[in-house]
């Protein structure tokens, strides 16, 4: 609940939804609250802090394609479920790639701060306060979606599918 942020998580993204009917969809939330305190190294410690976000939507892609596995494994032909895995993949391949955008706010900036040495992080993460109009100015110029999203989603996808080959070599699935 303190993630959620009324008018980026709730109503923008119902408002582009209806409006574009269903060709747009965008939002955001709150960044999740971090207590610095409880850092033993902040600066650094910051970087695992910004890489758990990006590691559950991986973790949940490379679940959901599991089951897109286990489904095509067992020969089940409900497109319901086979459906709904694939936008369990697919969503979570563009938070995952979204997210790590190296750019203040997204977490990908953030784990670019952590990295560099101090003086500079000082300053890159000075971006902070424009990072969100950056980073919409270059997502509807198409440059996030074509030389971010689309390499690191298929890399993603294609790393996902050599772990789980033996998966899919033990249920008989064609590449």
């Amino acid at each position: 609940l303190p993630h959620i942020h009324w008018l980026g998580t709730l109503v923008l993204p119902l408002l582009l939804y209806f409006s574009t009917s269903g060709a747009l969809l965008f939002g955001f939330a709150k960044p999740v609250p971090v207590d610095f305190g409880n850092l033993r190294h902040p600066k650094r410690d910051m970087v695992w802090v910004a890489l758990a976000g990006p590691a559950a939507n991986l973790l949940q892609a490379i679940l959901w394609m599991v089951a897109i596995y286990l489904l095509s494994g067992f020969d089940v032909e409900e497109r319901f479920f086979t459906d709904m895995a694939k936008a369990g993949v697919l969503t979570n391949l563009v938070m995952f790639a979204f997210n790590l955008f190296p750019l203040p706010p997204l977490d990908g900036g953030r784990i670019v701060v952590g990295l560099l040495p101090m003086r500079l992080a000082m300053g890159f993460s000075q971006i902070e306060r424009y990072g969100f109009f950056i980073v919409m100015g270059l997502v509807l110029m198409g440059v996030i979606n074509s030389f971010w999203m689309r390499p690191i989603m298929m890399a993603t996808t294609e790393g996902i599918q050599w772990v789980l080959q033996p998966l899919a070599s033990l249920l008989q699935l064609a590449p």
